[in-house]
């Protein structure tokens, strides 16, 4: 539809279903490739720990040709990312999903209107956490730095604790927090090395993914090239078998009748590697292209789990830290225990925020575990389908030009004897 930069396809979605939660038993909409991409980035912000399933690259050179295959090859992957949904028992239960899958024009346009407003917002609570954090570090630098010219009455006071690290002598005690000082350093200035799991079995499925999509790129990339081979010997036959039967209209005898019927056979078999060509690709080069695009989908859910786990971290040194600056200004005067109670204060904040994110990373945990088992179930059925198609294509293209041959060998040895 439209022209131009402003042309664009438009697809039918069809939805049968007996779930009570939607409208009625059967719904059709009318949707674009930019809704599509709106349900999966709407999944991906609400279903972390979730692999969810991947769109087709958008292609706005190839959009602009509206070729046929372009079109099918685009349709064939929504409908395989729909079904994907649909099939999953977490994602189909999503409110976004019956949205999508039933609701007329107007109402998605709000949908995704209002939900582009929620994520606006978001963004900005995120760039103000953001800068609250760094506001937080810089002033850990600052206060363990002044925490140095504490007098040593002070220190010796702290030492008449019972209980903590104020039993050690005041040198010592100096000598922790300019560690502290330093680390918090290094954590504002970016010198740290970020926190990373040391689970061995986590480490065993990230290099296993990853290997994974090396694999698979390196399968694709010569799927392409066979059906590129189909494609130009296709046309190589077309040219010559064309060739080959004006050669024959030049013959009366039977040589030129033996030529016109080769030349057929070439134009035949030239339409059998074009639709062989065609048949390769829908369904063994865009297959691997899709696990390509799920892998990257897990790679996504791998880099959620890391963020969660260093989250979790970070508000963990974060506690350490303020407990440790409001024990400092409890054995201070006594005009600092008002500063004390606001530290403790945001001590109890963060302990808060530090419980939800342990949460959230124990849950994506859970999620990824159960999900690298369904993958591994469909990529054995999804893979296993897709090779026994090449390979039996490969077997039936092979027996029909076999026996398009073998049927001219008489008539050419009659030619030649």
């Amino acid at each position: 539809m439209g022209n131009g930069v402003q042309a664009y396809i438009s697809y039918k979605v069809t939805t049968k279903t007996n779930f009570p939660e939607y409208d009625g038993p059967e719904k059709i909409v009318i949707r674009r490739y930019s809704d599509f991409v709106w349900l999966r980035d709407r999944l991906f912000e609400k279903y972390k720990g979730v692999f969810i399933p991947p769109l087709p690259e958008k292609n706005t050179v190839e959009k602009f040709r509206f070729g046929a295959e372009f079109i099918e090859m685009r349709r064939q992957a929504l409908d395989v990312f729909v079904n994907r949904i649909a099939l999953h028992q977490e994602l189909q239960q999503s409110e976004d999903l019956r949205t999508f899958l039933q609701a007329d024009e107007q109402l998605l346009v709000y949908s995704k209107f209002e939900s582009a407003e929620k994520e606006y917002f978001t963004v900005l609570d995120r760039t103000e956490i953001t800068h609250q954090l760094e506001l937080f570090m810089t002033l850990c630098c600052d206060r363990f730095s002044r925490i140095l010219l504490l007098d040593l009455q002070t220190m010796e006071r702290a030492r008449s604790q019972e209980t903590g690290i104020f039993l050690k002598k005041p040198a010592d005690l100096m000598q922790i927090f300019k560690g502290v000082q330093s680390k918090v350093s290094d954590v504002v200035l970016g010198k740290e090395k970020p926190a990373e799991e040391s689970d061995p079995e986590y480490e065993k499925l990230k290099n296993y993914i990853f290997q994974l999509e090396d694999h698979l790129v390196e399968a694709q990339k010569h799927a392409h090239r066979l059906v590129k081979r189909h494609r130009e010997l296709g046309q190589s036959l077309l040219d010559f078998g064309k060739a080959v039967k004006l050669l024959g209209n030049c013959e009366e005898s039977p040589l030129g009748n033996a030529f016109s019927e080769l030349g057929t056979k070439s134009e035949i078999l030239s339409t059998k590697l074009q639709r062989e060509a065609h048949h390769l690709l829908m369904n063994f080069e865009e297959p691997l292209k899709d696990y390509i695009r799920a892998v990257q989908s897990v790679k996504a859910t791998i880099a959620e789990r890391t963020n969660a786990f260093r989250q979790n971290c970070e508000l963990a040194e974060a506690i350490k830290f303020k407990e440790i600056d409001m024990n400092k200004l409890r054995i201070t005067r006594s005009e600092k225990l008002g500063e004390a109670q606001h530290e403790y204060e945001e001590v109890v904040t963060l302990k808060a925020d530090g419980a939800e994110a342990t949460r959230r990373f124990e849950k994506i945990v859970k999620l990824m575990n159960e999900e690298i088992i369904r993958f591994q179930e469909q990529k054995t059925l999804d893979m296993g389908l897709a090779f026994h198609e090449f390979a039996k294509g490969q077997a039936d293209l092979a027996n029909g030009i076999a026996g398009a041959w073998r049927s001219l060998l008489p008539k050419l040895e009659a030619c030649s004897s």
